[in-house]
């Protein structure tokens, strides 16, 4: 059984300096289509001089030192242009994008998109695998990163934190996921893009609940999906 989103279906994913979506500068990004079979049709990657040093941790993950983005890099204002630009025109194609930890990656760009004048992305459905596998696997024990997540749907990862890598397997484990739950997530696309809105809600507030009880009684889990919204100006347009 198949659907339309799976059978044409855009990934995304970036590598940066940070954790923090406010301050944290994009590194390298994959934008890709994939077909039915999860085989790459297209595909664009970027370099970017993220204008400030890579922390040795953020090298660590994706091993792009500061010296190698400066030399190989292409100044980061193009290369924000040319990603919203890409993932605008896979929208308009009515392709649904992949992202894993769409939060993040969707946040971060347009962060960066404010931070260099550039228009921001109008996104289109997303597919984000890791609302999903909680989704229709919730009380399955162990980690939900993207590496756990290729273990448990069978596909194969060879360059865990390179951003096509990433990108491609994050699609290729939406398909696993829609092939395993077809009741679950084959659905339209807009209706499946408002069901991860809830889901990830009602995630985050488990999670919340889950934390305030055995950690941090003050603890907050952002639960907006697929886009964070800003926590302040200032950060937002920080150098």
């Amino acid at each position: 059984m198949t659907s339309a989103w799976t059978e044409t279906l855009g990934v995304f994913d970036l590598e940066t300096t940070g954790v923090d979506v406010e301050t944290a500068r994009i590194v390298t990004a994959h934008v890709g289509v994939l077909d039915a079979d999860g085989r790459q049709l297209e595909s664009w990657s970027w370099m970017a001089d993220p204008g400030i040093e890579i922390p040795a941790g953020a090298t660590a993950v994706h091993g792009v030192t500061t010296e190698r983005a400066r030399r190989e890099g292409r100044p980061a204002a193009e290369v924000v242009a040319e990603i919203v630009d890409r993932l605008t025109t896979l929208f308009a194609r009515g392709l649904a994008v992949t992202i894993y930890n769409a939060p993040y990656d969707l946040s971060l760009l347009d962060r960066e998109a404010a931070r260099h004048g550039v228009s921001p992305l109008v996104h289109g459905p997303i597919i984000d695998p890791l609302v999903l596998d909680k989704a229709v696997d919730r009380y399955r024990r162990g980690k939900r990163t993207l590496t756990a997540a290729t273990e448990h749907y069978g596909i194969r990862l060879d360059d865990a934190h390179d951003a096509r890598s990433d990108a491609v397997a994050a699609g290729r484990v939406a398909q696993a996921i829609a092939r395993r739950y077809p009741v679950e997530v084959l659905v339209d696309l807009d209706v499946l893009h408002e069901m991860q809105v809830g889901w990830c809600r009602d995630q985050a507030e488990s999670f919340q609940e889950y934390m305030r009880r055995v950690r941090d009684p003050e603890f907050v889990a952002d639960g907006a999906w697929p886009l964070r919204a800003a926590k302040l100006a200032e950060a937002v347009v920080a150098a």
